[in-house]
């Protein structure tokens, strides 16, 4: 196996970030995941790319018996199905107890009132069904709980809806990382190439991140120029509030989500 170079974004390196966090690198792959959806943060992180290389680092190795994490990966991926379970139900309660008022924000680029519609969108289209399909979608999967939690989504459907998501991308994307590992061509390409795979996985989604900022800031500085509150006040943030009755609706009553 070649060495992987890590000199370009050695912070965003599986590797580096398990060298340096030793015997605590399953912790802090479990707080990123949970990070995403549970605290409104998470959005370069690269959840996705992150859950299958921690299944592919976990094969066994003559110098790492159970793999880099030391424990079997059945229990990896339970563990970071539960970080993602968790986060979910962190972040329903953080939208069911603030309200309308997590809306109230300047246009941030990040937290954004395009990036709350897009979510909306989903939910238009899919219902409830939004809480599982999110966990594929970077940046509706870290908004979708908190709009669900402001529209007072029934708890127990939510609940169940959001166990079925963590299951199929946390524990379902670390355990499809692990079974790559057993293809060597594939194993290969991503352990020689990890640096160059998580830049662009990062990479993509900066970029994505900054045009959504600097059209955001231009629509803000028009705004203000014509006198406008370029703030999100109560009204508008009342606005983004969905309908509870979105989320009993299935796939086929909604439109098609807006970009």
């Amino acid at each position: 196996m070649h060495a992987v170079p890590t000199a370009l974004i050695p912070w965003l390196d599986p590797a580096a970030i398990i060298a340096w966090a030793g015997p605590w690198a399953l912790v802090v792959v479990c707080f990123i995941v949970f990070a995403e959806t549970g605290l409104l943060v998470g959005f370069l992180l690269p959840g996705d790319t992150l859950l299958v290389i921690a299944g592919l680092l976990s094969h066994s190795t003559a110098a790492a018996p159970n793999g880099v994490f030391g424990i079997s990966v059945w229990w990896v991926a339970l563990l970071i199905g539960l970080a993602a379970f968790v986060g979910g139900e962190v972040g329903y309660l953080i939208g069911h107890k603030a309200g309308p008022a997590v809306f109230e924000r300047k246009e941030s680029g990040l937290f954004s009132v395009k990036n709350v519609e897009r979510t909306n969108a989903f939910f238009e289209r899919f219902g409830g069904l939004t809480i599982i399909l999110a966990r594929f979608v970077p940046i509706v999967r870290t908004f979708a709980p908190v709009a669900a939690g402001v529209g007072h989504m029934h708890k127990g459907k939510y609940t169940l809806y959001n166990l079925i998501g963590a299951v199929l991308w946390g524990f379902g994307l670390t355990m499809f990382g692990y079974a790559i590992g057993f293809i060597p061509f594939v194993r290969d390409l991503v352990t020689e190439y990890i640096d160059i795979i998580l830049l662009i996985a990062v990479g993509g989604t900066a970029l994505v991140t900054l045009w959504h900022y600097l059209r955001e800031r231009s629509k803000a500085k028009k705004a203000a120029a014509a006198g406008k509150d370029v703030v999100t006040d109560e009204a508008e943030a009342e606005a983004l509030v969905l309908d509870p009755e979105v989320f009993e609706r299935g796939p086929e009553h909604g439109e098609a989500p807006k970009g």
